[in-house]
Parts: C-alpha cells; sequence; structure tokens
C-alpha cells in the first residue's frame, strides 16, 4: 500500500490484550460486544479487531482470528500510523439488541507527512446473529488529503491454532487485479485473472495453486460488482463447517495469505507459520494518487469519506 494513503492496517501485530494498558500515558482497555455465542474483542490502541469467537457445526467455540496474548508483543515504536495510536471510545455497548462500539482519532495536519485535520471513527456492530458491520469514517476539515481506510484480521475459521488454511476454500467476485512491480508497488495496469493462478471466481481452495504465485498470495482484486454493498468473498472451512461471507462498499479487496509470518508465537503459546490464515482487506485502489487512471482517494475539505463491511458466519454441515 502507497505511503500516500491514510490506512487503518489492523493485521497481525494487533492482538490479544488480557488486562488494560497504556502507552505514552493513553489507556488502552479491550471492549467485547457479545450475541449470545458469538462475540468480538476490540482494543481502542488501533481501533482492532483483537478476537472473534464463533461456534463450530458441532457447537464448539473457537477464536478465529490470530493474535498475541499481551499488550509489548504489538506496541511497537516508529512511524505511528492509526493502527499504533489509542483511539478514543465514544461510544461502547457490550450487549442487548445492538452491541457495538465507536472510536475515534483526530489526526492532526502534517501527521506521518499527510495534510489537514482529519477526524476519523471506526465502528464494530452485531446486527442480525453471527453478522459483524464494520463502519469507517473520515471527514477532512481544511486541506484535501488521500484517505482509504481498511482493516486486515487474520481469518482461520478452523481456529487460530489449527494450522494452515490451505485447505479452505475462497471465492473471490473479481475478474481482475492491479498489477505489481518487483517492490510490490502497483504500476496502474489492471490485468484479467482468467487462466492464472489468480482467478478465484469459482470456489477453489487456498493451497490448490499457491505454489505458482512465489511464496503465497498478495495482490488486490478489482470487485466486479457495481452495487453500493458489493459481494466481495466466500470463505469455507470443511472440517469446522464455518462460512464467512463478506460485503462491502469498497471497490476492491487485498488477498493475503499470512506468507511471513514464520514462527510467530501467538495466543496461547501456539507457534504460526506461513498460510496460517489469510486476510481479505477491503479497499479503495491502491496508491491510487499516482495513478491517474485509478478512482480518487482524494477526500475535499468539509466531506465525508465512508466505508462500510459486513460479514456474516454461517454453519455449512
Amino acid at each position: 500500500m502507497s505511503s500516500k494513503v491514510i490506512s487503518v492496517l489492523i493485521c497481525l501485530f494487533i492482538f490479544h490484550l488480557l488486562a488494560a494498558g497504556s502507552v505514552a500515558g493513553c489507556k488502552i482497555g479491550v471492549y467485547e460486544i457479545k450475541k449470545g455465542d458469538f462475540s468480538v474483542k476490540i482494543t481502542n490502541y488501533g481501533a482492532r479487531i483483537i478476537s472473534v469467537f464463533l461456534p463450530d457445526k458441532n457447537g464448539k467455540i473457537d477464536d478465529v482470528v490470530l493474535g498475541y496474548d499481551t499488550v509489548k508483543e504489538y506496541i511497537v515504536s516508529g512511524p505511528k500510523g492509526f493502527s499504533f495510536v489509542v483511539w478514543k471510545v465514544s461510544e461502547y455497548v457490550q450487549d442487548g439488541p445492538c452491541p457495538h462500539i465507536t472510536l475515534t482519532y483526530h489526526s492532526a495536519d502534517g501527521e506521518e507527512g499527510f495534510p489537514g485535520d482529519v477526524v476519523v471513527s471506526v465502528t464494530y456492530a452485531l446486527k442480525d446473529p453471527y453478522k459483524l458491520g464494520v463502519e469507517f469514517k473520515a471527514k477532512s476539515l481544511n486541506k484535501a488529503t488521500p484517505i482509504n481506510l481498511s482493516h486486515h484480521p487474520y481469518w482461520n475459521l478452523r481456529g487460530h491454532n489449527s494450522g494452515d488454511v490451505l485447505s479452505q476454500v475462497v471465492q473471490i467476485y473479481a475478474s481482475h487485479i492491479t498489477l505489481v512491480d518487483e517492490q510490490l508497488i502497483p504500476t496502474g495496469e489492471i490485468s484479467p485473472v482468467k487462466n492464472t493462478p489468480y482467478d478465484f471466481l469459482k470456489p477453489r481452495k487456498v493451497g490448490s495453486r499457491i505454489d505458482k504465485v512465489q511464496i503465497g498470495y498478495d495482490r488486490n482484486y478489482v470487485l466486479d460488482s457495481n452495487e453500493i454493498m458489493k459481494a466481495v468473498a466466500i470463505v469455507y472451512d470443511k472440517k469446522s463447517g464455518r462460512v464467512m461471507d463478506i460485503q462491502a462498499s469498497a471497490p476492491c479487496v487485498h488477498f493475503y495469505t499470512a506468507n511471513w509470518i514464520i514462527n510467530v508465537k501467538g495466543k496461547g503459546g501456539f507457534v504460526y507459520q506461513p498460510h496460517s490464515a489469510l486476510s481479505l482487506e477491503t479497499q479503495g485502489y491502491p496508491d491510487a494518487v499516482n495513478h491517474p487512471n485509478f478512482p480518487s482517494t482524494i477526500v475535499n475539505p468539509g466531506k465525508t469519506y465512508a466505508h462500510s463491511v459486513l460479514y456474516t458466519f454461517s454453519i455449512k454441515k
């Protein structure tokens, strides 16, 4: 993703917090939203999902998001980005008919090199049974600025500690990908997936052709739908019976198979290895500011950016 794009990267270094802590004097907490046996844990450090608990076809509850056990394992130094700052909890309803949490952050003019004051929010909400909605919003207060918010949980529908996802089945509703150079920077070219290992228009196991794409999948797909809420992808794990259906308002999704997760000690001491998870990161066109043929990600002063994602979980027996 381009350094010219503001992003919320909710990725491997975003995980499980067992107790409250602080960063630069700002209190960090964990907030659970729950409906029956479906629960999601979020921390205000990076506004991240840290756990998602779901039943399998036999009723066994598993955490299906990879992660860590302690604060110090994911707090990092250096450039902060939206992933590594403490967000304000603006609203929190733990349970009831509409459990949700809204987190907000004010990015000051010049922060991380980006122009303008920007007010950002993300809301996580449990909607119908086994539905998780994510709403990103951002308003540029005084200068035009690029905004491309997303999040990046590492999913393993069999359970975070179950090994690789190579046998899990993925379908991506996209006929094209954006090409990249040797440094994985977008070139501006858009290429069809037909007759390539990137073709997931029909359901395929993750590992069925992964050996033909170097170390694994790491590509941005251009979604086919022009609807406001687009069909993005479906993931299915036969052993657990869990299914995850994704819809989003964004035009693209980045498919990544945790290629660089090597000997990472995660939750409960489990050691994660390459392909131990997958991510499907809905987003705008990457590096759009450098490619005039891509739809613009610039948000003008007073305008509001919005991006919605809906995860629907079910069981296939």
